[in-house]
């Protein structure tokens, strides 16, 4: 394996981390977090996550999806079209990938410019606050159970399932 190899593996694998781990975050813990805190009517409310917590974690979140989806092409190098075509032997990475891919366009497609209007980053009426809210969770929660098996699929080609 070659210097450059290694690093591309080391930097998916690490990026993969702070991206699925943040995706977990945000679905088990903010999400739920930020509803107690609208209910407690003596605590300080979720503005404070909604200010310095989700903006900060929402960068590294979509960087990290970014960077997990540019080293895994790397990974692949001339079996990118292989993989991404399920040509055999690569059924079960190309499967992955492709789920990785779906998850990559929901982060910056759906999740992240309608939490830009959940946070106020940009200028949105409460109606369009409201949908943007639900899209967002809705893709959120979708690429929380698109983790499993994109993870499924990754680990198997490298370790011999089916």
């Amino acid at each position: 394996m070659t210097e450059l190899v290694f690093f591309e593996r080391w930097l998916h694998f690490l990026a993969g981390i702070v991206w699925i781990g943040l995706l977990y975050y945000f679905n088990f813990v903010q999400v739920p977090a930020i509803a107690a805190a609208a209910a407690d009517k003596e605590g300080p409310g979720p503005a404070a996550i909604g200010k310095y917590v989700a903006p900060r974690a929402l960068l590294w979140f979509r960087w990290a999806a970014v960077v997990t989806w540019i080293a895994g092409a790397g990974l692949l190098n001339k079996n990118f079209v292989a993989a991404f075509t399920f040509q055999d032997g690569f059924e079960n990475i190309g499967m992955g990938a492709w789920l990785g891919t779906i998850m990559l366009f929901n982060v910056w497609v759906l999740i992240w410019p309608n939490q830009k209007k959940v946070l106020g980053i940009v200028q949105a009426s409460a109606d369009d606050i409201a949908k943007a809210k639900r899209v967002a969770l809705l893709a959120s929660r979708t690429n929380t159970m698109l983790s499993i098996p994109m993870l499924f699929f990754m680990a198997s080609h490298s370790h011999g399932v089916f």
